[in-house]
């Protein structure tokens, strides 16, 4: 697949907007990963997390998206979109075989307000409309009870556990696997 362009216009609801990342939302970016819920369920590493991790990350993620591997955004407040609510991304697109992966995490004052599900909602229309994806998947931790509750709510099927999946904090851990057709987001 080619370059992952930035949608235009922008990905938008009355609440949240995606947008691409800055170097300005770097203490932001930092401030809600580094909350003990996010490093719970997304930092695999043994190794402390830092701001440098971050400013590697969105450099990595930016490779990726020029490979079309990946696209990565800011969730923003849409009247401020500057106040960084999280981060999101569609990952592992495979164009030889339409299908690809949501991501996505939100900082502590983001929680419990349907934010992750408009997310989710957002990347998929835009996955299946755009980048005519014919298959998108979320995975997730078994014990990740929040994101498990997302992925149904937006319509994905839960399709199995994946025993020993990834590897994690120097052990492994299982995920849970969901997939969402198109026609099926709700």
């Amino acid at each position: 697949m080619a370059t992952l362009s930035f949608p235009r216009p922008p990905l938008v609801d009355e609440v949240v907007a995606l947008r691409p990342w800055r170097r300005a939302d770097i203490p932001q970016k930092f401030a809600g990963l580094s909350d003990p819920l996010c490093l719970r369920f997304s930092w695999a590493s043994t190794e402390r997390f830092t701001e440098v991790h971050v400013r590697r990350k969105l450099e990595v993620q930016e490779r990726e998206r020029l490979e079309g591997k990946g696209i990565n955004f800011a969730v923003v407040d849409v009247a401020a979109r500057e106040h960084v609510l999280g981060g999101a991304e569609l990952y592992d697109v495979d164009g030889s075989r339409s299908c690809a992966a949501v991501g996505y995490w939100l900082a502590p004052h983001a929680r419990g307000r349907g934010v992750a599900t408009r997310v989710v909602r957002l990347l998929a229309r835009w996955g299946f409309e755009r980048l005519a994806l014919a298959r998108l998947e979320l995975t997730c931790g078994p014990d990740n009870t929040a994101s498990q509750r997302v992925a149904e709510r937006c319509g994905f099927t839960r399709e199995g556990l994946l025993r020993s999946h990834l590897p994690f904090r120097g052990g492994r851990r299982d995920t849970v696997m969901y997939g969402l057709l198109p026609g099926e987001l709700s």
